[in-house]
């Protein structure tokens, strides 16, 4: 019978219909297995589910001689060395379009909570801060009739948008390759940078998008502005966001990924009081995570068949 090895439990009952056709094992604590302990597991392995905190480069495929499938449940992959998948033949997968609509709900969340001071009004509730009614306490900026600038306009960028009509936003968009669409103005970053009251990362990780949000950029943002990242940590410059949000270069910022993850608790971000972090919740729905779980199964079965993969990459 074949193996898959899957390196975190999945929602819902995808996984049976899985272990109808082969055996499958399933990496039960809440972190990832260490690089050598997926080694082992995937030494007999036909084929494997990974997640983005899972490394799958030459030298885990060293250890899977037999692995015939690789589907990633996520929308990236920039975990997957694509190049030495392509090189041994093993077909790879992700998730795409199913997570669109959670990311874009989470991303509108934080939009909200950064502009209006969520986070601070919830610790002055806590913390017993909260006195009385005060007229100039923890003021924040509406979103209503204010300018939207998103960075990346994607299938994700584009939902944000639609729900920014909602807010009577002006909405502004950078993309390497623009597609026109419906109440959106495309512009060059820096002008993007300079007119947006949000400023919203939606592009994918590349050797480009590394750190295209830095010190210069956080620079050309209005001191009222927020910014928020759902894609991933490693676009915008920690550091740099730290500074500014120090120096009141600009107002808030919201963050569901960053770039060590989980955040180290002693991350200065996580000491300043407007900038919100969540651990990474964009596609954090039942039905969401739930639908991904299946695509990948469908993925694994494909492969395991020798059928071209439904969601193939690379």
């Amino acid at each position: 019978m074949e193996r898959v090895v899957v390196t975190r439990r999945l929602p819902g009952t995808a996984l049976d219909r899985l272990s109808e056709v082969a055996e499958v094992e399933v990496w039960p604590e809440r972190l990832p297995p260490a690089p050598e302990v997926l080694r082992d597991l995937v030494s007999e392995a036909d084929g494997l589910v990974a997640m983005l905190t899972d490394r799958i480069d030459a030298t885990l495929l060293d250890a899977a001689p037999r692995l015939r499938v690789v589907a990633n449940m996520a929308v990236g992959y920039d975990n997957l060395d694509l190049a030495e998948l392509g090189r041994r033949g093993i077909p790879a997968s992700n998730t795409p379009g199913v997570l669109t609509e959670a990311t874009a709900d989470l991303t509108w969340a934080l939009i909200l909570a950064a502009s209006r001071r969520l986070r601070e009004g919830i610790d002055a509730v806590r913390s017993g801060d909260w006195l009385t009614w005060e007229p100039d306490w923890l003021l924040g900026h509406g979103v209503g009739g204010a300018t939207l600038g998103i960075v990346g306009f994607g299938r994700i960028g584009a939902a944000v948008a639609r729900r920014a009509l909602g807010f009577d936003m002006e909405v502004l968009a950078w993309s390497r390759h623009p597609k026109p669409a419906e109440g959106v103005t495309f512009v060059p970053l820096e002008e993007l940078l300079e007119r947006a009251d949000v400023v919203s990362l939606h592009c994918a990780l590349t050797d480009d998008t590394h750190h295209l949000i830095g010190a210069d950029q956080l620079a050309r943002m209005k001191p009222t502005a927020v910014l928020v990242n759902t894609a991933r940590g490693p676009i915008l410059d920690q550091r740099a966001l730290a500074e500014a949000l120090r120096d009141e270069e600009i107002f808030g910022a919201g963050l569901d990924v960053v770039v060590e993850e989980p955040i180290p608790v002693d991350d200065e971000l996580l000491t300043l009081p407007r900038c919100t972090i969540l651990p990474h919740l964009g596609s954090a729905t039942v039905a969401t995570r739930t639908r991904m779980a299946e695509i990948v199964v469908d993925n694994v079965l494909a492969g395991l068949a020798g059928d071209p993969l439904p969601n193939s990459i690379g």
